[in-house]
Formats: C-alpha cells, sequence, structure tokens
C-alpha cells in the first residue's frame, strides 16, 4: 500500500505533466467558451490536440488522472455555459437581488449589477432617495422600464462590453423608471458585501489620491473619472501592472501575518490559517479577480505541497494553480487580465536565471503580442520607467496606503500630508507621461500574429536560458522576431487600401477618410454628446474614435474639416485636439466668430493651421481633392451654413453636407451641376433634408445616414426613407451597420465592408 501511493506521488510529480495539462485544458475551454470564428478554432483544436498528442506519448500511464480532470473542465464548462439558456427568464415581476457594494447612486439615479438565480443582470434607473436603506441588500420587482440585451461593439477598436459581460455570465440590461424595493432579513453573505459597501463608502471620503489608491489596491474598482488621468499616465508608461492586485500583494499580506504570528508565537500551520483566511477576505473584496487569486492559489498550493513532500516544478506549480482556477472560473482566458496575469508568470519562471535586466526585457517581449491585440500601443521604454516608478510604488505609495487606513480614521487632517506627498510624485509621472516618450501607437495586430510572435518569443527564451546554445539559432530567431514586428508594423501603417470610414458615434456624424501606403488622415467631424442636463459627460470619443484610431495605428491627423458647431458633430473637437496632433483644422468661413465653437478650440490649437473656407476654394492634399460646394456666404456655423465637400477616389464621387438644410442643397444645384456615387444624407436622415429635386440632380448610387439608435428625434424620418424608396436609391445606417467602411485602392478596387451586420 505505502508502495502504490509512493508510486502515484512519483507519477503525479513528473516534470511537466501538470503543465501540459494545464495547457490542454487552457485550449479546450477556450474551444468550448470563445466566440472564436472557424480559422480560429481550427488552430485553437489543432494546439489543443498537440498538447494532448504530448500528454499521451509522454504520461500514457496518468491516461485517467488526465480524463478525470478534463471531465471535469468539460462539466464545469458546461454548467457555467447554462446561463445562456436561462437568461430569457426574466421578466419585469422577476425578483432581482442587489448587493449595496455592487451599485452607485447618484444624483437619484442607481446604476450597477443585479443578480437573479446564477445570472447577472445590469442595472440602471431612477430613484428616490427614501427607497434606499444605506448599506442594505434588497430585491428589486414590479419594473417599469426596458428589458433587453445588452448592446455589443458597433466600431473597429472598440471595447465589446457585450462579449466582456457574456464571459461573466451577464447577459441583459434593465432600465426602470418605477420598481419596488423589497427589504429581507439579512444573510451572512448580505453581512460581507454590506462590509464591502462601508470600506467603499470609507475610500470615498479619503483625500482624491490616496482614496484611488486604497480603491484600485483594496477593492480592484476605480470609482472616480477624476482620477481617469492617473490610469492614462501609468498606461501610457507601460507600469499599468502596478495597479493590479497581483502576486505582490499576496506577499506582502503572508509577510506581515507571519510576521505577526511569529510574534505571537503561533505555529507555521497556524499561521497559513491565519494567511488562508486573509486572503479569502481579500479575494472577495476584490470582486475576485484573476491576478490574486493566482497568486493566492500558488502559494496556497507551495504550502501544501511542501508539507506533504510534494516536489513540483515551479511551471508544474503554475500548472496546477492554472487547473484549479479554471475548474472555479470556466472562462478564466476569455478575460484580458488572466491571459497577462498567467503569462508574465511564466515569463518569471522561464527567466528566473538571467539578470534583471534581461529579465525585464524579456517579460516585456513576452507580454508585447497581447498588449498589441488588446491595446494597440506600447512603450519600448517600459523597462526604464518600470525602474522608475516601481521603487516609488513599492516604497512610497504602498506604505502610506497602508499606514493611512488607520491614520484616516484617526485623524483625517493627517491624510493631507500622505496626499500632498503622492500629489508630487504624481505631478512628476503626469509630466513624463505627456512627453509621450518611447509610446508608439502601433495598431491592431491579427490573433494568428499574436500567437506567432507570443510563440517565437516563447522558444527564444527557452534557446537564451540554456547553459550552451548555438548563437546562429539564436540570432535567426531574434531577427525572425524584428522582422515579424517590423512586418506588422509596415502592414499597419502603410496600407495597400485607403478607405472611407463612417464612424458610429451614435446621434451626430464622424467620417475618417483615409489614403493608401503613404497614408493620410483625415476627419469630417467629431462626433460628440447632445447634453441635455447641466452634468458633466464624458466624451464618448474617449471609447469610440480614439480606440478605433489606435487600432488603426493612426497617431496624427493631417485634417480635420468641422462642417458646423452643433454638439453632435464637434462635441468631442477640443478633446481629439488635446489627445492626437492634428495639422490642419477646417471650417466654413465664420464659424471662428461663434462663441460657442471659439470656447470649444481655446487653447487646444497652438500648433494647429486653422484654415476658413467658402465654397468655389479647394483643399489639394495631393492625393485627395477636396472640392467646397457650400457655403457661399460667410455664416455663423449653424446647420444652414454647414460646411460642404465632395472629392473623388478610385473613380467614385463623394459628397458631405453636413446638417444642410433643403434651401441650402437646393443653392448648390443651382451654382453647379454634378452626380455623385455615394452621398451622406443631410441631417441624418430628417424630414429637412434631403430635398427630392436635390437627391434627383446627385443621382447618387447609395446614401448613409449616421444617426443614433432609438434617439430622441426619430432620426432618420420616414418622410426622408420614403423619397429614398420612390427614386429608388439603396441607403445603409450605422443604426443597423454599426461602423460603414468603404475600402479602395490605387488600382481603383472597391469593397463595402458593415461592423455589424449580421451580429446578434
Amino acid at each position: 500500500m505505502q508502495v502504490s501511493k509512493i508510486n502515484w506521488q512519483f507519477k503525479l510529480t513528473q516534470p511537466g505533466l501538470l503543465f501540459l495539462l494545464a495547457a490542454w485544458l487552457i485550449s479546450c475551454s477556450l474551444l468550448i467558451q470563445a466566440n472564436f470564428g472557424l480559422a480560429q478554432k481550427i488552430v485553437v483544436l489543432a494546439i489543443a490536440l498537440y498538447f494532448l498528442a504530448l500528454l499521451l506519448v509522454k504520461y500514457k500511464e496518468m491516461l485517467i488522472l488526465i480524463l478525470l480532470i478534463s471531465l471535469g473542465s468539460c462539466l464545469a464548462c458546461s454548467f457555467s455555459n447554462r446561463n445562456r439558456r436561462i437568461y430569457s427568464e426574466l421578466t419585469p415581476e422577476s425578483k432581482i437581488l442587489v448587493y449595496p457594494d455592487q451599485i452607485s447612486i447618484k444624483d437619484g439615479w442607481l446604476s450597477g449589477k443585479g443578480h437573479i438565480g446564477r445570472q447577472t443582470v445590469l442595472l440602471a434607473g431612477k430613484v428616490k432617495k427614501q427607497q434606499i436603506a444605506k448599506g442594505r441588500s434588497f430585491y428589486l420587482t414590479n419594473i417599469k422600464g426596458e428589458i433587453r440585451p445588452i448592446d455589443g461593439a458597433t466600431n473597429y477598436g472598440e471595447f465589446d462590453y457585450q462579449q466582456y459581460s457574456r464571459d461573466k455570465n451577464i447577459y441583459q440590461r434593465v432600465s426602470f423608471k418605477e420598481a419596488e424595493f423589497i427589504y429581507s432579513k439579512q444573510r451572512w453573505i448580505d453581512k460581507l458585501h454590506q462590509i464591502r459597501y462601508y470600506l467603499q463608502q470609507y475610500f470615498a471620503k479619503m483625500p482624491a489620491l490616496l482614496g484611488f489608491f486604497t480603491s484600485e489596491l483594496f477593492l480592484a474598482e476605480n470609482p472616480s473619472r477624476d482620477t481617469r488621468q492617473i490610469l492614462n499616465n501609468y498606461r501610457d508608461l507601460g507600469v499599468i501592472h502596478l495597479l493590479s492586485i497581483s502576486g505582490l500583494h499576496v506577499g506582502i499580506y503572508t509577510l506581515i501575518i507571519n510576521l505577526i504570528c511569529y510574534k505571537l508565537k503561533l505555529t507555521e500551520e497556524e499561521a497559513f490559517v491565519c494567511c488562508l483566511l486573509i486572503l479569502l477576505v481579500e479575494i472577495f473584496l476584490s470582486a475576485g479577480q484573476a491576478g490574486f487569486i493566482r497568486a493566492s492559489l500558488t502559494y496556497v498550493l507551495g504550502k501544501i505541497t511542501k508539507w506533504h513532500g510534494w516536489m513540483f516544478s515551479k511551471l508544474d506549480l503554475l500548472g496546477l494553480t492554472c487547473i484549479l482556477h479554471l475548474l472555479l472560473v470556466p472562462k478564466l482566458f476569455l478575460g484580458v487580465g488572466a491571459i497577462l496575469s498567467y503569462v508574465l508568470m511564466l515569463g518569471l519562471i522561464l527567466t528566473e536565471k538571467l539578470s534583471q535586466f534581461k529579465q525585464s526585457l524579456f517579460l516585456n517581449l513576452l507580454l508585447t503580442p497581447f498588449l498589441l491585440y488588446f491595446f494597440f500601443q506600447i512603450n519600448f521604454l517600459t523597462v526604464t520607467f518600470n525602474w522608475i516608478v516601481v521603487p516609488y510604488f513599492n516604497f512610497i505609495v504602498m506604505p502610506i496606503v497602508f499606514v493611512n487606513l488607520f491614520v484616516y480614521a484617526i485623524n483625517p487632517a493627517w491624510s493631507l500630508y500622505f496626499e500632498k506627498v503622492l500629489r508630487i510624485f504624481e505631478y512628476e509621472i503626469y509630466e513624463i507621461a505627456q512627453k509621450h516618450w518611447g509610446l508608439i501607437t502601433f495598431g491592431k495586430i491579427n490573433w494568428w500574429q499574436c500567437i506567432i510572435l507570443f510563440l517565437v518569443t516563447i522558444v527564444l527564451i527557452l534557446y537564451c536560458c540554456q547553459p550552451k546554445c548555438n548563437l546562429k539559432i539564436k540570432n535567426s530567431l531574434k531577427l525572425g522576431l524584428i522582422a515579424g514586428y517590423i512586418a506588422c508594423f509596415v502592414g499597419i501603417h502603410f496600407p495597400l487600401s485607403g478607405q472611407v470610414t463612417f464612424i458610429d458615434v451614435g446621434q451626430g456624424d464622424s467620417i475618417l477618410i483615409t489614403t493608401p501606403v503613404f497614408r493620410k488622415v483625415y476627419l469630417i467631424d467629431t462626433g460628440g454628446k447632445l447634453n441635455f442636463s447641466n452634468k458633466k459627460i464624458d466624451p464618448q470619443l474617449n471609447r469610440i474614435t480614439i480606440p478605433f484610431l489606435k487600432a488603426k495605428g493612426i497617431g496624427k491627423i493631417d485634417g480635420v474639416f468641422v462642417t458646423h458647431q452643433d454638439a453632435d458633430h464637434v462635441g468631442d473637437l477640443r478633446e481629439l485636439l488635446k489627445q492626437i496632433k492634428v495639422e490642419k483644422l477646417y471650417c466654413a468661413k465664420g464659424l471662428l466668430e461663434n462663441k460657442s465653437f471659439k470656447k470649444r478650440i481655446d487653447g487646444v490649437v497652438r500648433n494647429t493651421d486653422i484654415i476658413e473656407l467658402l465654397a468655389g476654394m479647394q483643399v489639394n492634399t495631393g492625393k485627395i481633392n477636396f472640392e467646397v460646394v457650400y457655403p457661399y456666404v460667410e455664416g455663423q456655423g449653424k446647420n444652414e451654413d454647414s460646411l460642404s465637400l465632395t472629392f473623388v477616389l478610385a473613380k467614385k464621387r463623394w459628397l458631405f453636407t453636413g446638417d444642410l438644410d433643403q434651401a441650402g442643397e437646393k443653392e448648390i444645384i443651382k451654382h453647379q451641376a454634378f452626380k455623385v456615387d455615394y452621398f451622406k444624407l443631410g441631417h441624418h436622415g430628417s424630414k429637412t433634408s434631403s430635398n427630392p429635386e436635390f437627391l434627383q440632380a446627385i443621382a447618387p448610387r447609395m446614401v448613409f445616414i449616421s444617426a443614433g439608435r432609438n434617439n430622441r428625434f426619430g432620426h432618420p424620418h420616414q418622410e426622408t426613407l420614403l423619397t429614398l424608396s420612390q427614386q429608388r436609391i439603396p441607403w445603409v445606417s450605422t443604426q443597423e451597420c454599426g461602423m460603414i467602411s468603404w475600402y479602395y485602392n490605387d488600382f481603383d478596387q472597391t469593397k463595402f465592408e458593415f461592423f455589424n451586420r449580421g451580429k446578434k
């Protein structure tokens, strides 16, 4: 019996078994859970079969264990997928459980998450002060409002909140005008959420920077919009990982607890139990952040295996951690955080024998393919910035945050001194980040490019870590990796095709125009939210246009054409000018005298030439000749003064008229006659335009409508659609298709792509 036990332990601890098993299970989970296309599924299936073949060849005596763990993983995936089949059960009469720490209430508006059975729903609606009992969980029922699926991304590069939510088993959104609030006896789980809620309130009262860092490091959340600039600073410098709860925090927690337990003369086992309890509490507080769970599992498994004398390699311990994590969270590797956390840990293990500089270099190389795929930019000076920021974070930020937890409760005034120290350092970090040293807007690489670059990097690391390696092969791998990145960069920044793209900015206009190869970039309007209240709103440019431009590798715009002053056309112009270099700003003559428009650009056009235009003028860029067809006289930047442009690409004529009214359209055809192939319908398809005579005169082959879904104006109006139908003019809308792109090349080949057509 003893021999059998030793034999089993020996088989289980064979080098590479658990690591390969984890790799096999990751491949299987992605195959089952991810929303992949056919080509992606074939590649992932091939990778999964490769790992399975290795397992069966090298560890065939462990076949039963492999099958049992694989079966358990498949069952966990199936159980996780059940939510997809039950989400339709939600009705207005459903009782939705709401925890106080998972919602926010501001100006009488509730937003956050609720739970019904095993699924989670997003909530948004009006509430009255007397309806909410602070810190109490409650049920929401008798809902009067709208229950609908969560919207997905409608633009290239935009964060897909629908997919993100599905990965967390969230499928529906509830918007309510009225609802019944039911309070019942508080259970133990409600008490835990109540504690987390009180921590949120406690951190929110702290000075801004202290509250930000404390929330990030303990609750893994950033509730304040005012501190978004800090996130951008750390992201641009390539040190955003410092704000994630991960292995560093696990190490600090366990070290402090062990020291306290040692002083209290507790045994090692008792100290371990204390650490385990604290880690479980922090896992709950951080809402199960993948990096913290991974580090906690590794710590716990490391202790257990050590006590039992099981000699696992670090790779196999990581593999065992991953297997257990996957069984707990089947959709684990659909999240960016989990991918980066495990890849980083893998890199640390593979490069542990290298010098600190080489290790930092290889770790950044290992993460780069994923950073380019998900975030589209890198900083090649990240290693340098890590040396600067990491000591500050470890020896100043974290000690201050931990000490302030208690100091703020004793005397809040003392926290102001800590806040001043942080502000000094954060200002310096801001100044460095604003210079964009080392920051490259690389663009979004394809999924297969990400896989190839990652695999080549892994092979290079393994080869460089060998005591003796063939320099010729080593240099070949380095050159291959460099060539791969150069090829990706050239493909993104010197595209063979140009494009005209209607960015789906909702109820507004924003059109990107680019040329092939030596790319020139132009934008007609920027979009922007119409604000019918006095509340400060976030520019939608930050979640739509900027990610799109970065995904395309665009870090500079040659020219922005402003049609008129309305917020839905130029509301985000100021934010665009602050974030991206714009060479020239074009507008109709008279717009610069408009006080509202002058306020938008005041202080942000230092290095941008402003050029005023009138009908008859041309903007000849060498590759595109923009002809101005309206206005004929100086105006005030209103709809009737909209700057109107026409140009020809690949022998196809385009016409853009902003929000020009019918009188303006008649003025155009009165002065000149021309036919167009493609026309952006005036004023989002309003009945005030386009005029039937005007449409008949320009005879477009297709028209495009840029309008928001369920917009309050009812655009496009039925009268306009009827006119199009009567003249047999086909039309497409961003409402239905999302982003609409027309591609062309120097050989006059063209094609359309509709980002959201056919998507659910």
